[in-house]
């Protein structure tokens, strides 16, 4: 017997559930989509999910998995039961994330000049001091616009009291927007009918959006900025979203060896001769961009990049050195650094947290392990993390000894309830909840700023697991911001 589609779902209260306000009771903003869905078996949804599989592989969404002894290309899973959020729900959050990117951006500002936030006592001198992302070369310079973080990705969760918090600001490059549109396309070629039923914004014009941004940080005396996509090439784990993003925008992909530099100027090679470039969105690492200022044996950057960039005749996009603001520890002062340079009161919320440096902070930390996930301030993809209740007593021995010794390196924070997602699961056959964050995309230029309508939302797909990272078996969601 084919069973409903939703007939395996079982609500629980433990945790903020975003379709269902009790068992088959779809909330209201649900109800049009739920009763659509329900029209199907899990039979036909079997097929669909299928269908989309081959689409993703067809069009070679795919990302790279680092292991131990080996790399494995992967499709990026997607569940085609969209996420909602409403227009006034998502006002608050795009306000949200542009204050937390604009003071963020001030924030870089000042530690690479007068460092007035570190005279008047709100940032510690040694959480900047001490941060292997500040780089000493940027120091005194003002990058084309006088904008750092020109992309920012902002990680939200939705708690069990139905209130956003900030997890994490991202600001070293973050990936993931190419997902965005892809998931869109998937789920409307899978399920057309379903998009007549709802008022969406569009999330297709980021590429768009970005180019004009990029634009809007061309070096003086330009006139039409030559832009172009740097990626570390095929084997990078983020080289579709790279390519992606250059088709989109309708510039090249280049690599470090389709480059060079003469007398301070970056040059392109291309078939008719060397072409100038302005604009570099360059999903390179700091240290690698360029082997006569950092790391000499990289063979990803191009020498003599960063003179060209403190010459003013390229812009880096995001400016190096912008990690020392992403940094989880840096991320605690967040509050401060709005009140600080903006006036204002944090739109969105920070989690608490703890950090390890602090005496207070640490002594608490070692007596409440099993209380918190513990994180290194500077991994990145779900990397390095410890969830205190899901740990063995060696296991919470071993984090107690590690944070002893690298107190800088960590933080902590309560385990918080990641609100859950109906989702469907392959192996089960059915629709389960499953725990989900939100990864929003701000774009700021040279007098213009934007927020996609519509970000990542990353889904947890093993049962209870809080990590959402796709490199720690996550999968996505598209994301349907409603029009007003």
């Amino acid at each position: 017997m084919d069973l409903p589609l939703f007939s395996s779902y079982r609500y629980n209260n433990t945790y903020f559930d975003e379709v269902f306000e009790k068992e088959e009771k779809a909330k209201e903003v649900y109800t049009t989509l739920f009763n659509l869905y329900s029209g199907h078996t899990i039979s036909d949804f079997k097929n669909l999910n299928e269908k989309a599989k081959a689409s993703f592989f067809n069009q070679g969404i795919t990302f790279q998995v680092y292991g131990n002894n080996e790399t494995k290309e992967k499709i990026f899973p997607f569940d085609l039961f969209p996420r909602i959020i409403d227009g006034e729900e998502w006002e608050h959050i795009e306000k949200g994330v542009l204050q937390r990117s604009k003071a963020l951006n001030l924030f870089l500002k000042d530690i690479y000049h007068d460092q007035e936030i570190i005279k008047e006592g709100i940032v510690p001198r040694e959480m900047i001091a001490s941060s292997e992302n500040y780089l000493e070369q940027m120091k005194g310079f003002d990058p084309p616009g006088g904008i750092y973080n020109h992309i920012s990705g902002t990680d939200l969760i939705k708690h069990a009291d139905g209130k956003y918090y900030v997890l994490e600001d991202n600001i070293r490059c973050p990936s993931g927007v190419s997902y965005v549109v892809c998931n869109r396309t998937a789920l409307k070629r899978a399920l057309f009918g379903v998009f007549d039923q709802y008022k969406i914004k569009t999330v297709t014009d980021y590429a768009q959006n970005l180019l004009e941004i990029l634009e809007t940080v061309k070096p003086k005396g330009v006139d039409t900025p030559t832009c172009v996509v740097l990626t570390p090439g095929v084997f990078n784990s983020a080289y579709y979203e790279h390519s992606y993003l250059a088709k989109g925008m309708g510039v090249e992909l280049v690599e470090g060896r389709d480059l060079f530099v003469e007398n301070d100027f970056v040059y392109m090679k291309t078939i008719n001769g060397p072409q100038r470039v302005d604009v570099i969105y360059r999903r390179v690492d700091d240290l690698f961009i360029d082997p006569k200022v950092f790391k000499p044996d990289s063979v990803l950057g191009v020498p003599g990049l960063f003179s060209a960039y403190l010459k003013g005749h390229v812009c880096l996009v995001n400016a190096p050195g912008t990690g020392v603001a992403d940094d989880k520890a840096i991320y605690t002062y967040m509050p401060e650094i709005i009140k600080y340079y903006l006036g204002e009161d944090p739109i969105l919320s920070n989690v608490h947290t703890y950090h390890c440096s602090r005496e207070e902070d640490m002594k608490y930390v070692l007596d409440n392990i099993e209380k918190l996930v513990i994180k290194p301030v500077d991994e990145s993809g779900g990397y390095g993390i410890s969830i205190g209740n899901r740990l063995t007593q060696e296991e919470i021995k071993e984090v107690r000894e590690t944070i002893t010794k690298h107190p800088r390196k960590y933080i902590a924070q309560p385990i918080m309830s990641l609100s859950v997602h109906a989702t469907y699961i392959e192996e089960e056959e059915s629709f389960e909840p499953r725990h989900v964050d939100l990864r929003t995309f701000t774009l700021l230029g040279q007098d213009k700023d934007f927020v996609l309508k519509g970000g990542l939302t990353r889904v947890a797909l093993k049962r209870g697991n809080l990590i959402v990272n796709s490199s720690q078996g996550g999968g996505s969601k598209d994301t349907w911001v409603l029009k007003k």
